[in-house]
């Protein structure tokens, strides 16, 4: 038996279709028959310059939603036949770009009940960076149903880059955890309306990164933040934003992984965070997802864009990235 895998063949190579043996399960491992996918920015970073490949010809994918087609001798969670979302192993170059991919039982999640796979595979890596950043880069506990937030956390946190998947994300996680925190976000202006719904308290345009009094001044005291979340790399470019944290504050920053690490200045306590962060800290973290989505406590963080059909929609999907994407998720359908 055969499958079919949508390859790289090199960094800054071509997709081609590639017939490869039907993979068979590990133990701890589950087969995914992907009916949607989704194409990040990671994917298109990976082509260009082959930054987290560990080698080539590479699959690429980082999130898929489908028909799990078989289970390893240890799967207690799931059975053939479940519809399920993943997280996938495509930053390293085995993803879900494939007519079967395999992923271990931790990256697996039943999918949500009322979402459609377009919407279900729009969810997984979004969902893990935002919860690195937070859980491990700001050491912020996120709620059970039985938890309360600890009251010794943030009163108030700066999200740079609101409107990216992972800054929706973030905004939507910290409110839950943190009730009564202050949030700032930054984004353009046609976002603001979407970003307060889910949860900011202030929204500033992107240019307000370049200056730290503006973002001082939209706190609730105006003194500052006691921590960042950086979904966009901003800090990179536009250290004036380490200057809104307050002096006498924690003073941290999780910055998500979205190239060559820019480093933290002195004085500030810094995470570079990714989506199998939190995944290694919590292993109830995919379940946790499809919980939160069921109860009401999580929706889709930016708009799903279907770009098409078939294997060369994802070509059309990765041309996209270099002329810029906001406020939308693009996945396709296989």
């Amino acid at each position: 038996m055969s499958i079919q895998q949508y390859q790289t063949d090199k960094q800054g190579g071509t997709f081609s279709l590639v017939t490869v043996p039907k993979p068979t399960p590990g133990p701890n491992e589950i087969c995914i028959r992907p009916k949607t996918v989704s194409v990040n920015p990671i994917d298109w970073k990976n082509i260009q310059f082959g930054a987290m490949v560990k080698s080539w010809p590479a699959v690429l994918g980082i999130d898929g939603a489908g028909i799990v087609e078989s289970v390893g001798s240890d799967v207690r969670a799931f059975k053939a036949g479940d519809e399920v979302m993943s997280f996938a192993n495509g930053i390293f170059g085995n993803g879900s770009f494939a007519e079967i991919y395999t992923v271990p039982e931790n990256l697996v999640a039943k999918k949500p009940q009322g979402l459609s796979w377009e919407e279900a595979a729009s969810l997984p890596i979004t969902y893990l960076t935002a919860a690195s950043a937070i859980y491990v880069g700001l050491k912020i506990q996120l709620p059970r149903l039985t938890q309360l937030p600890d009251s010794n956390q943030p009163k108030s946190i700066l999200v740079l880059g609101g409107s990216s998947t992972v800054g929706s994300a973030a905004i939507q996680l910290l409110r839950l955890a943190l009730p009564f925190t202050h949030i700032t976000t930054t984004s353009s202006s046609p976002h603001h309306a979407h970003l307060q719904s889910l949860g900011a308290s202030a929204c500033l345009e992107r240019s307000s990164q370049d200056h730290a009094e503006e973002l001082k001044a939209s706190t609730p005291d105006g003194h500052g933040f006691d921590a960042i979340i950086d979904a966009v790399g901003a800090g990179g470019s536009s250290p004036a934003v380490y200057e809104a944290l307050k002096a006498a504050g924690p003073r941290r920053c999780a910055t998500v992984i979205t190239g060559p690490p820019a480093g933290f200045p002195e004085g500030v306590d810094g995470a570079l965070v990714g989506g199998q962060d939190f995944l290694d800290a919590e292993i109830e973290a995919m379940p946790y997802l499809t919980k939160l989505v069921e109860e009401g406590r999580y929706q889709l963080p930016v708009k799903v864009d279907v770009v098409g059909q078939g294997w060369q929609a994802i070509d059309a999907a990765i041309a996209r990235y270099p002329k810029g994407v906001s406020g939308a998720k693009m996945v396709v359908t296989l």
